[in-house]
Protein backbone atom coordinates (compact mmCIF):
# COMPACT_ATOMS: atom_id res chain seq x y z
CA UNK A 1 0.00 0.00 0.00
CA UNK A 2 1.67 3.06 -1.09
CA UNK A 3 1.74 5.92 0.85
CA UNK A 4 -0.28 9.24 -0.57
CA UNK A 5 0.17 12.62 0.36
CA UNK A 6 -1.83 14.62 1.53
CA UNK A 7 -3.51 16.83 -1.12
CA UNK A 8 -2.36 19.76 0.16
CA UNK A 9 1.26 19.05 0.54
CA UNK A 10 3.75 19.90 -2.17
CA UNK A 11 5.17 17.02 -4.45
CA UNK A 12 8.43 17.89 -3.29
CA UNK A 13 8.56 17.64 0.52
CA UNK A 14 11.60 18.48 2.34
CA UNK A 15 13.87 15.10 4.33
CA UNK A 16 13.13 15.99 7.65
CA UNK A 17 9.67 15.58 7.60
CA UNK A 18 8.79 12.16 8.07
CA UNK A 19 6.39 9.96 7.10
CA UNK A 20 3.77 8.68 9.50
CA UNK A 21 4.88 5.76 11.55
CA UNK A 22 8.73 6.51 11.45
CA UNK A 23 10.85 8.07 14.04
CA UNK A 24 11.80 11.91 13.60
CA UNK A 25 15.28 11.56 12.26
CA UNK A 26 16.17 15.54 12.86
CA UNK A 27 14.75 15.03 16.36
CA UNK A 28 17.05 12.33 17.66
CA UNK A 29 20.21 13.98 16.22
CA UNK A 30 18.92 17.53 18.05
CA UNK A 31 18.53 15.60 21.52
CA UNK A 32 22.04 14.26 20.84
CA UNK A 33 24.02 17.52 19.90
CA UNK A 34 21.76 19.45 22.67
CA UNK A 35 23.04 16.80 25.41
CA UNK A 36 26.70 17.25 23.90
CA UNK A 37 26.40 20.77 24.21
CA UNK A 38 24.75 20.87 27.46
CA UNK A 39 28.21 18.69 29.25
CA UNK A 40 30.07 20.87 27.27
CA UNK A 41 28.71 23.98 28.85
CA UNK A 42 29.02 22.73 31.93
CA UNK A 43 33.00 21.77 31.67
CA UNK A 44 33.28 24.74 30.03
CA UNK A 45 31.90 26.55 33.46
CA UNK A 46 33.77 24.35 35.67
CA UNK A 47 37.01 24.75 34.09
CA UNK A 48 36.13 28.61 34.43
CA UNK A 49 34.43 28.41 38.07
CA UNK A 50 38.10 26.38 38.89
CA UNK A 51 40.22 28.89 37.65
CA UNK A 52 41.11 30.81 40.45
CA UNK A 53 42.10 27.76 42.32
CA UNK A 54 44.15 26.06 39.17
CA UNK A 55 45.90 29.34 39.41
CA UNK A 56 46.79 29.75 43.07
CA UNK A 57 48.10 25.79 42.73
CA UNK A 58 49.81 26.17 39.90
CA UNK A 59 51.94 28.55 41.67
CA UNK A 60 52.26 27.34 44.39
CA UNK A 61 50.59 30.20 47.02
CA UNK A 62 50.77 30.89 50.35
CA UNK A 63 46.37 31.62 50.45
CA UNK A 64 45.69 28.52 48.24
CA UNK A 65 43.36 27.42 51.22
CA UNK A 66 42.02 31.40 50.96
CA UNK A 67 40.97 30.81 47.64
CA UNK A 68 39.74 27.58 47.26
CA UNK A 69 37.01 28.74 50.36
CA UNK A 70 36.25 31.55 48.23
CA UNK A 71 35.49 29.64 44.93
CA UNK A 72 33.30 26.83 46.95
CA UNK A 73 31.56 30.17 48.57
CA UNK A 74 30.41 31.70 45.24
CA UNK A 75 29.42 28.14 43.84
CA UNK A 76 27.34 27.85 46.78
CA UNK A 77 25.73 31.45 46.96
CA UNK A 78 25.99 32.41 43.08
CA UNK A 79 27.38 35.84 44.26
CA UNK A 80 30.31 36.33 42.01
CA UNK A 81 32.30 38.86 44.39
CA UNK A 82 33.75 36.34 46.41
CA UNK A 83 34.75 34.19 43.06
CA UNK A 84 36.38 37.86 41.88
CA UNK A 85 38.29 38.23 44.80
CA UNK A 86 39.14 34.60 45.05
CA UNK A 87 40.40 35.24 41.29
CA UNK A 88 42.54 38.49 42.46
CA UNK A 89 44.12 36.41 45.25
CA UNK A 90 44.87 33.63 43.04
CA UNK A 91 46.93 36.18 40.82
CA UNK A 92 48.80 38.38 43.86
CA UNK A 93 51.86 37.31 45.56
CA UNK A 94 51.81 37.08 49.11
CA UNK A 95 55.17 37.54 50.55
CA UNK A 96 56.19 34.74 52.77
CA UNK A 97 56.99 36.28 56.51
CA UNK A 98 57.99 32.82 57.90
CA UNK A 99 61.27 32.69 57.10
CA UNK A 100 62.38 36.58 58.83
CA UNK A 101 59.86 35.58 61.65
CA UNK A 102 62.12 33.01 62.17
CA UNK A 103 65.57 34.70 61.71
CA UNK A 104 63.91 37.23 64.52
CA UNK A 105 62.76 34.41 66.62
CA UNK A 106 66.41 32.63 66.12
CA UNK A 107 68.61 36.11 67.20
CA UNK A 108 66.33 37.04 70.02
CA UNK A 109 67.08 33.70 71.75
CA UNK A 110 70.74 34.32 70.58
CA UNK A 111 70.51 37.20 72.83
CA UNK A 112 68.67 35.81 75.93
CA UNK A 113 71.40 33.45 75.78
CA UNK A 114 69.40 30.50 74.92
CA UNK A 115 70.56 27.77 72.16
CA UNK A 116 68.21 28.91 68.73
CA UNK A 117 64.90 26.38 68.41
CA UNK A 118 64.95 25.83 72.27
CA UNK A 119 63.06 29.51 73.16
CA UNK A 120 59.92 27.44 73.58
CA UNK A 121 61.12 24.28 75.49
CA UNK A 122 59.54 25.47 78.96
CA UNK A 123 56.79 27.02 77.31
CA UNK A 124 53.40 24.23 78.41
CA UNK A 125 51.40 23.34 76.26
CA UNK A 126 47.97 25.11 75.76
CA UNK A 127 44.70 23.70 77.49
CA UNK A 128 47.11 21.87 80.13
CA UNK A 129 46.19 22.33 84.03
CA UNK A 130 48.89 23.88 85.85
CA UNK A 131 49.72 22.33 88.99
CA UNK A 132 48.74 23.86 92.34
CA UNK A 133 52.85 24.31 93.15
CA UNK A 134 53.30 25.63 89.49
CA UNK A 135 54.65 29.20 91.24
CA UNK A 136 57.59 27.40 92.80
CA UNK A 137 60.71 26.96 91.22
CA UNK A 138 61.91 23.79 90.56
CA UNK A 139 64.86 22.40 93.08
CA UNK A 140 67.80 22.98 90.98
CA UNK A 141 67.02 26.45 89.63
CA UNK A 142 67.42 27.42 93.38
CA UNK A 143 71.27 26.56 93.22
CA UNK A 144 72.16 28.70 90.10
CA UNK A 145 72.25 31.99 90.66
CA UNK A 146 69.39 33.39 88.95
CA UNK A 147 66.05 35.03 90.21
CA UNK A 148 63.64 33.27 91.63
CA UNK A 149 60.51 31.94 89.54
CA UNK A 150 58.13 34.50 91.64
CA UNK A 151 60.54 37.41 90.32
CA UNK A 152 60.60 36.15 86.42
CA UNK A 153 58.12 37.55 83.99
CA UNK A 154 55.11 35.42 82.71
CA UNK A 155 55.50 34.43 79.29
CA UNK A 156 52.45 34.17 76.57
CA UNK A 157 51.50 30.68 75.77
CA UNK A 158 52.16 29.91 72.17
CA UNK A 159 49.94 28.00 70.20
CA UNK A 160 51.73 24.80 68.94
CA UNK A 161 51.97 25.94 65.21
CA UNK A 162 53.64 29.07 66.64
CA UNK A 163 55.88 26.75 68.73
CA UNK A 164 57.17 24.83 65.68
CA UNK A 165 58.08 28.49 64.06
CA UNK A 166 60.65 29.77 66.96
Amino acid sequence: MAEQLNPVASQHLPMFITPPGQSDVLMVVMALVLGVAVFAFGVFYWRLHSLPERTAHKGQKIQFEIVAILGLIALFTHEHIFWIAGLLLAFIDIPNFTGFFGRIAGSVEKIAGLKPGTGADDVPEPGLVASPHASEAPPDLHDRNEPSAANTPLRAVAGGKEVDHA
